[in-house]
């Protein structure tokens, strides 16, 4: 009974399986009559055939094998892509390139397949396309024209104007009775009493002077006159003499008052107290203006000149402003902070400005000069050189080296190196740098810079736009004869106002390719512009 049993089952599987093959059949007949049965759809396009063997492998490094494998090389067209093979480099050793595929010399790794519309990359450029270029973020702006002009602010602390300062002496030996001032940075005025002293000395000469002129006679002007200067001699000033001859009475007592009105910075007269000729009594600052010295960042010391408008705030003193100007730059930089101190002179016209008080300067805008500018962000700064990214049309980007100028509100003014409307890229400029390194195109940028340049008087022929077509005379540090040939501005400098037929001084480079590249051009000396 179980041997029957088991020979109906396998009786049964194998009437199922061969209706499930049957059915098989009749589903991809049915299938391929479907396919056939719609020719208006377009066939689909065919896959390019992938090698397994080359999985994991990078593209470029997977196309030299199989044009090992096909005995393709340079000057072949690749019947998987249809593109013109142009050579094959080593992407870490820039500017060598080889025949025919293999193993690069230099690295371990295969060499990589340059193809036709390529060219401009290894011309200079590099290309990205569109969907990287959305996955890194990147963001490109104009090179505008513009007045750069950067606002600039220090601060510093309030310090006496040592330009207006007197210093009260005595004239004559004496003694000091009286002090009218007693402490020093009493405030005076301006003919204000400081000291009363009582000179000996002059009670001689006084009273030969005022006897001589009681006499009466004919002959006794000149002993008046001598009475008078041996007075002066005494140490009396003019005012005195002029006391004793109105009131007729010895006038012992000095009273010395304050030359300007200020602050006693020094007092060194104390009552009782022998005075000599000559000796300092007291010393006075003025307080009409004062000095505030500013610690200036020594990167912005050079936009500023004697003369220049400032304006100063205080803690001390909510919304009072200050105007003053620049005084001087003192020639002496910190080393701790690299600042230059500039020394300003502050209008304190109710005296609330005074020394050691806190003050934050801002130094009016100059008048700056039209030039091009760039965001700061797009600068890439090398160490040797600035360069930035040039946004070109087609996905294609190339460095520029730059002349870089002054810094302001987050652009940067732009003296050489570019051109109006050009675009340079903001974010992601790092990559596509890091990519025109492996590619050489920044060693190529560093020797054109690099590359000596050359001298000579020329005529203008012709001029169409950055192209000036010159007759130059032998040039013997290129071994050239005297001719007439076409030449280009450099990028960013600006077109000279020169006419067809005007005599100029030019320096120029050669470049490889191309016209010669003008870097400097100037009317010739003697000639008319």
């Amino acid at each position: 009974m179980k041997l029957k049993h088991i020979l109906i089952g396998l009786a049964a599987a194998g009437m199922l399986g061969a209706a499930g093959v049957a059915l098989y059949r009749v589903g991809m007949a049915r299938g391929m009559g479907m396919v056939a049965g719609t020719p208006a759809q377009a066939p689909a396009a065919t896959a390019a055939p992938v090698d397994p063997s080359t999985w994991g492998i990078p593209e470029g490094e997977a196309a030299t094998r199989r044009h090992i494998d096909t005995g393709l090389a340079a000057g072949m067209d690749d019947p998987l892509t249809g593109r013109k093979i142009l050579y094959y480099h080593d992407p870490m050793v820039p500017g060598k390139k080889f025949e025919a595929p293999g193993k690069s010399p230099f690295m371990d790794m295969m060499l990589v397949p340059a193809y036709a519309g390529s060219e401009g990359a290894d011309a200079g450029t590099v290309t990205v396309s569109p969907r990287i270029q959305q996955n890194i973020g990147l963001r490109a702006a104009e090179v505008t024209e513009g007045a750069a002009s950067p606002a600039i602010s220090a601060v510093g602390a309030i310090a006496w104007n040592e330009r207006d300062q007197a210093i009260v002496q005595a004239r004559a030996m004496g003694y000091v009775e009286k002090l009218h001032v007693r402490a020093t940075l009493d405030r005076v005025t301006r003919g204000q009493p400081l000291v009363d002293i009582h000179v000996p000395d002059w009670v001689a000469a006084q009273e030969e002077f005022l006897s001589v002129r009681r006499m009466r006679g004919t002959g006794l002007d000149s002993l008046v006159d001598a009475a008078r200067a041996r007075m002066r001699q005494a140490g009396m000033d003019a005012a005195h003499i002029r006391l004793v001859e109105a009131s007729g009475k010895v006038q012992a007592r000095l009273t010395i008052r304050a030359p300007i009105a200020g602050a006693v910075t020094e007092l060194m007269a104390r009552e009782g107290m022998t005075v000599m000729p000559g000796m300092t009594l007291a010393r006075i600052n003025g307080l009409e203006t004062v000095w505030a010295h500013a610690e200036v960042p020594e990167s912005q010391a050079a936009q500023l000149a004697p003369g220049a408008p400032v304006s100063a705030t205080t803690p001390a003193l909510p919304g009072e402003t200050f105007a003053g100007r620049v005084q001087a730059l003192l020639p002496e930089v910190n080393p701790a902070t690299r600042t230059v101190k500039a020394r300003l002179a502050l209008a304190n016209p109710r005296g609330q400005l005074v020394p050691g008080m806190f003050v934050r300067m801002s130094f009016a805008e100059q008048m700056a000069r039209k030039s091009l500018l760039v965001p700061t962000e797009a600068i890439i700064h090398t160490g040797r050189r600035a360069l930035v990214m040039l946004a070109e049309a087609d996905g294609a980007f190339r460095p520029a080296e730059v002349l870089t100028g002054v810094e302001a509100g987050g652009r940067t003014e732009i003296r050489q190196g570019l051109q109006a409307g050009q675009r340079v890229v903001l974010s992601g400029q790092f990559l596509i740098d890091s990519e025109a390194s492996l590619k050489g195109i920044e060693a190529r940028l560093g020797e054109t810079a690099a590359a000596d340049t050359h001298r000579t008087g020329a005529r203008i022929e012709a001029i169409d736009g950055d192209l000036l077509t010159l007759s130059h005379p032998a040039i013997e540090s290129l071994g050239w004869p005297a001719m007439t040939m076409d030449f280009k501005l450099a990028p960013g400098l600006a077109q000279p106002a020169l006419a067809a037929g005007a005599a100029v001084d030019i320096e120029f480079r050669m470049q490889e390719g191309d016209a010669p590249q003008i870097v400097a051009i100037r009317a010739a000396k003697g000639a008319a512009q």
